[in-house]
C-alpha cells in the first residue's frame, strides 16, 4: 500500500477504512511507524520466549520481559503515547532483550525461524524505512490480516489491564505466557482461518481472566466500590486533575497532596476512583471535573491547574492551548512537550513538581454543579440481588440494557444519549467505561429504589457486568446466559473495548450490537463469521433499535 502510514485500530479510522496520512487521533506517520517497529520487535521476542519454554529452558528475567511486553502493547493503544522518542527508546530496549534471548537459544541449539521480526537490524535513522516492512499491511490476505489484528488489538487491551494489576502487585504467569504465545502465533502464520478464530476466542478467555485479576487487585487494595454520590462542582482551593485508569497513581497522588492545600479531582475514566472506600478518607479528594476524554481541550482550560495522565485518552492540545505547559504523563502515556513522571527503583513516583505547580494556580472554574451516582460494581449490585430479582419477577424491571464501552467525538454518538433517554421506564442500564458520559447526567429516575443507570466503573469493570449477568442466570436457573432479559448495546472506540467484546464472546454472549460503526479492521468475511456464529450486529436508528430489541 502506497501510504505514509496505515492504522485502523480505533473507531475513528479515516473513512471507516484506515488512516494513511495522519491519524485522526493526532498520531503522525513517523510515530505510527515507530509503533509498528516496536510491535514487530515484541513479536520477535515472543517467538523466542515461546520456543525456549517449549524446549524446557528457563528464561532469565522472565517476569521483567513479560512486563516489558505488556508496556509495549499498552503504549501503542490509541491516544496513549504520541512521543516518538519514548517509543524508539522502547524499541532499542526490545532489540536488546531480543538479541540476548537469541544468544540463549543459540547456546541450547534451538533453531529459530528467519523472519523480519527476529532479524531486522538498524539505527534510529533507519527505523522509518524498516517500519514499512512490518506494519499491518505486511499480511496480504485480508481475512487473515483481520483476524490477526483482532487478536492483537485484544492483546493490547488485555495488556493494559495486566499493567494496572502489576502496579498493585498482582499478576498471573499464565496470562503473561499467553500474551507471548498469541504474539508468536500471529507472527509465524502457523494457523489457518479456523485456527485464528479459535485464537481470537482464546484471547477473550484470557480477557476475562485478566479483568478478574484486576478486579481482585483493585478491591483487595482499595475495598469494594460502594454506592456513591460524586460531587461534580468545585471548591476554592487550587486543584490537580487526574485522568486515565491507574488507581495506584491515584493513591500516590492523594498521599502526596494530603495537607498541601491542593485538592484532587478525577476526569473521564478516573471517575470511578470516587467509589472506592480507601480513597474516601482523603478530605481533599473532592469529586469529578468534566466529562469524557474528548472534551478535554475546553475543560482543561477552565480547570486552571495541572493535569496528570496516568494512561491513554490524550487529545493533542491546540498550539495556543493555555494548559499545555501544565500537563504531565506517567506510565505508558506520553506526548512531546508534556513532562514525564518516571517510576523510581522502589516502584514509587514523585509528584512534587505537579503539586508545586498547582499551588501557583487559580482554583478551578465551575462548569456544572450537583452530583452523579455510581459505584454499582458486582459486589454492590449482588448485595441488592433480592431487590433486583423481586423487581424482575414482579415485572417492574422488564429488561437490562448493557451500554458499556467508550465515548468518542463523532456526532453519531448522540445516538447513545437519545437511546438511553427513550428507553421504556421498565428498563435498567448497566454501564462501565466512559460511554456513560452520554447519559449518566440524565434524570432517568429509579425502579422501586433501584437507579435506572447502574455504573460499575471503568472499562475494565465490564467484568462486573458479566458477573452480574452470570449471577442472574444462576438465580433464575437458566441454562444459557442469552435467555436473560438482557440487551447488549456497546459503544466502542479503542482496544480496551475490543478485549471486553472478546471477553463477552468467550462467555457465550450473543447478539451484541456494536456501534457507532463496526471496526474497520473486520473484513467482510470476518464480519459474516461474527454475525453467523455470535449474532454481532451494528446499530440503526434509536426508534428502530428500541422497537427491535426492547419491544
Amino acid at each position: 500500500m502506497d501510504a505514509q502510514m496505515f492504522c485502523y485500530q480505533c473507531q475513528e479510522a479515516a473513512g471507516g477504512k484506515g488512516c494513511t496520512i495522519k491519524g485522526v487521533c493526532g498520531k503522525d506517520a513517523p510515530t505510527a511507524g515507530a509503533m509498528d517497529l516496536l510491535m514487530a520487535t515484541v513479536r520477535g521476542i515472543s517467538i523466542i520466549t515461546v520456543s525456549l519454554r517449549q524446549a524446557g529452558i528457563a528464561i532469565p528475567d522472565d517476569t521483567h520481559i513479560a512486563h516489558f511486553i505488556h508496556d509495549a502493547l499498552f503504549c501503542t493503544i490509541t491516544n496513549a503515547n504520541f512521543d516518538i522518542q519514548s517509543i524508539n527508546a522502547r524499541t532499542e530496549k526490545a532489540v536488546e532483550i531480543r538479541e540476548a534471548l537469541k544468544e540463549i537459544a543459540k547456546e541450547h541449539g534451538i533453531e529459530l525461524p528467519h523472519t523480519t521480526d527476529l532479524d531486522w537490524k538498524g539505527t534510529r535513522a533507519q527505523y522509518p524505512t524498516l517500519a514499512k516492512f512490518v506494519g499491518v499491511t505486511r499480511e496480504s490476505n485480508e481475512d487473515v490480516r483481520s483476524l490477526k489484528e483482532l487478536t492483537v488489538y485484544g492483546l493490547k487491551g488485555l495488556a493494559a489491564y495486566a499493567v494496572h494489576a502489576q502496579h498493585l502487585g498482582y499478576e498471573d504467569v499464565d496470562i503473561n505466557n499467553f500474551v507471548q504465545e498469541a504474539l508468536h502465533d500471529v507472527a509465524l502464520n502457523e494457523k489457518d482461518v479456523n485456527g485464528l478464530i479459535a485464537l481470537v476466542l482464546k484471547t477473550g478467555e484470557y480477557g476475562v481472566k485478566v479483568m478478574a485479576l484486576l478486579d481482585k487487585a483493585n478491591t483487595e487494595t482499595y475495598g469494594n466500590p460502594e454506592i456513591t454520590e460524586v460531587n461534580i462542582g468545585v471548591k476554592n482551593n487550587p486543584g490537580i486533575l487526574i485522568s486515565g485508569h491507574d488507581l495506584k497513581d491515584m493513591e500516590e497522588l492523594l498521599e502526596q497532596t494530603e495537607g498541601t492545600g491542593v485538592d484532587v479531582y478525577t476526569h473521564s475514566e478516573m471517575l470511578p476512583a470516587n467509589y472506592y472506600p480507601k480513597f474516601k478518607k482523603y478530605k481533599h479528594f473532592v469529586g469529578n471535573y468534566g466529562n469524557a476524554w474528548w472534551k478535554q481541550r475546553e475543560e482543561f482550560e477552565t480547570f486552571n491547574g495541572p493535569i496528570l495522565f496516568t494512561t491513554n485518552c490524550i487529545v493533542p492540545p491546540k498550539s495556543d492551548a493555555g494548559y499545555k505547559d501544565k500537563v504531565f504523563t506517567t506510565g505508558a502515556a506520553g506526548f512531546p512537550g508534556f513532562k514525564y513522571v518516571p517510576t523510581d527503583a522502589n516502584g514509587k513516583k514523585d509528584f512534587s513538581e505537579i503539586i508545586a505547580l498547582a499551588k501557583t494556580c487559580q482554583a478551578p472554574v465551575a462548569i456544572e454543579e450537583g452530583t452523579i451516582l455510581g459505584g454499582f460494581a458486582h459486589n454492590q449490585v449482588l448485595a441488592l440481588a433480592d431487590q433486583v430479582v423481586e423487581a424482575v419477577k414482579s415485572g417492574a424491571i422488564k429488561k437490562f440494557v448493557v451500554m458499556g464501552g467508550c465515548d468518542g467525538r463523532v456526532k453519531g454518538r448522540s445516538y447513545y444519549t437519545d437511546f438511553a433517554a427513550q428507553l421504556p421506564q421498565d428498563t435498567v442500564i448497566l454501564t462501565a467505561g466512559c460511554a456513560k458520559y452520554r447519559y449518566n447526567k440524565l434524570n432517568l429516575g429509579n425502579i422501586n429504589g433501584i437507579p435506572r443507570v447502574l455504573d460499575a466503573g471503568q472499562c475494565n469493570d465490564s467484568y462486573s457486568l458479566a458477573v452480574i449477568a452470570l449471577k442472574l442466570k444462576e438465580v433464575f436457573e437458566l441454562d444459557d446466559i442469552n435467555k436473560l432479559p438482557i440487551v447488549f448495546n456497546i459503544a466502542w472506540y479503542e482496544q480496551k473495548a475490543v478485549i471486553v467484546l472478546l471477553a463477552l464472546l468467550s462467555l457465550g454472549v450473543k447478539n451484541i450490537h456494536l456501534g457507532p460503526t463496526l471496526p474497520a479492521f473486520l473484513s467482510p468475511n470476518v464480519v459474516n463469521v461474527l454475525v453467523e456464529n455470535f449474532g454481532i450486529g451494528g446499530i440503526n436508528t434509536v426508534e428502530e433499535d428500541i422497537k427491535a430489541w426492547i419491544g
